[in-house]
């Protein structure tokens, strides 16, 4: 019985990155070898083990023969005769296929550690195409090692076209390719993660309308990279330089949809794009199972954000109207979430990265008024229902234009 520390602990290690979790493979031992030794057996599918002190996860040696379609259809075989070569041959990449001895020394039969100097994601055989959500695994590591310098073999990026050809994709679980997004969702050029499913052919299979996006006119004016789906890329880059949450960076992905659905006729205009992508929003939001609260934002941002665009810093109206959408006095995160992702939409332009945002700060500073203002006077009025809402209403517009007066704004003023 041997261990060995594998896959990301010792890909990791090497390139100087943190090492978060430390897997192992075990050869020459049985199931119940490692139950008499105190470990823990977790999940039916494959035969992992927890370290009765560590709480590491500890696999068996095995290999995988495919049975059926999609990421679960292999039946799974582990024994003692299984080689610690043999168990590394069934993983995706190179680079993850490497492993180091409880002396420190490093197994790598299919060249990862090369690999790992060349800055190059390449596939260990070609068995790699039996398992759909490699698609979507290389995908996010190049998205995750891209500040590295790490690129796609091409005979990977071939294979990878060649499971999006066979139909395969459509057979993963909702759940696995929402996990997998959110991943790369958050790394430092997320962008990169829609761009390499596009060029293998995966981005229409699960995230149709994001591809509907690539091509779609926009007045240069407005937006100087003009296609609709270049805008996109650049806002999810800036939405990780802004350091913005998975809400927000999801709410982000979703908030121009419904330029895709803007008649031909309109272009390069997209007049009511934001009314127009609450359907897109809710197909996809429903597809990929995302978390209600995330959903949530998602729609506000599509439906609002050309509202705080247009926001004028005397529009008392507009801005407790985009208060109240954002339930902010309720969810005051909720209504910093949306600044951010706006702010986000107009940062994500050719040359407009730094660009500042007054209108959110003046939502924000409407916000901090309402808040603070007391409503005992209009409660104290006796009013019931309708009458009530009405004049609490006045009297946070009425506090909105005070503030403004104060500020030394004059009637009109933008």
């Amino acid at each position: 019985m041997r261990s060995y520390l594998v896959g990301g602990a010792v890909r990791d290690r090497l390139l100087g990155l943190p090492v978060s979790e430390r897997d192992h493979v075990v050869v020459g031992a049985s199931a119940e070898a490692l139950l008499t030794l105190g470990y823990r057996q977790v999940g039916k599918d494959f035969p992992v083990f927890l370290h009765p002190d560590s709480g590491e996860e500890y696999a068996l040696a095995r290999q995988e023969r495919k049975r059926g379609q999609g990421h679960t259809g292999f039946d799974c075989v582990a024994t003692p005769q299984i080689s610690l070569e043999e168990d590394l041959a069934r993983r995706d990449l190179t680079i993850n296929a490497i492993a180091q001895d409880e002396a420190g020394n490093l197994i790598d039969p299919y060249g990862g550690a090369a690999d790992l100097q060349a800055r190059v994601l390449r596939h260990v055989s070609p068995a790699f195409v039996e398992d759909p959500l490699r698609v979507l695994r290389v995908a996010r590591f190049a998205t995750r090692l891209a500040p590295l310098g790490f690129h796609i073999a091409p005979s990977t990026l071939q294979l990878m076209r060649q499971i999006c050809a066979s139909g395969e994709l459509v057979s993963l679980s909702p759940e696995r390719v929402w996990q997998e997004t959110c991943k790369a969702l958050q790394q430092e050029r997320p962008a990169l993660y829609f761009r390499v499913l596009r060029e293998v052919g995966a981005l229409p299979v699960w995230f149709p309308e994001i591809a509907d996006l690539f091509g779609v006119e926009q007045s240069a004016a407005w937006h100087p990279e003009v296609d609709t789906g270049e805008h996109l890329m650049l806002c999810l880059d800036v939405a990780a330089a802004m350091q913005a949450s998975l809400p927000v960076r999801t709410a982000v992905l979703l908030h121009d949809l419904g330029k895709a659905a803007t008649p031909r006729a309109l272009l390069p205009s997209h007049p009511g794009h934001g009314e127009r992508g609450l359907p897109l929003v809710r197909a996809f939001a429903q597809r990929l199972r995302l978390p209600r609260e995330t959903t949530e934002l998602a729609l506000l941002v599509c439906a609002e954000h050309l509202h705080l665009h247009r926001l004028q810093v005397d529009d008392a109206a507009a801005q407790l109207s985009l208060i109240e959408a954002c339930d902010g006095l309720r969810r005051p995160q909720r209504l910093r979430d949306f600044v951010l992702a706006c702010h986000i939409d107009v940062r994500g332009r050719l040359g407009q990265q730094e660009q500042a945002y007054p209108q959110g700060d003046w939502l924000i500073a409407a916000y901090d008024v309402v808040q603070g203002l007391s409503l005992h006077d209009v409660l104290d009025r006796g009013l019931r229902g309708h009458a009530l809402q009405t004049a609490i209403r006045e009297h946070r517009l009425a506090a909105l234009q005070q503030a403004r007066l104060a500020r030394g704004l004059p009637d009109g003023a933008s």
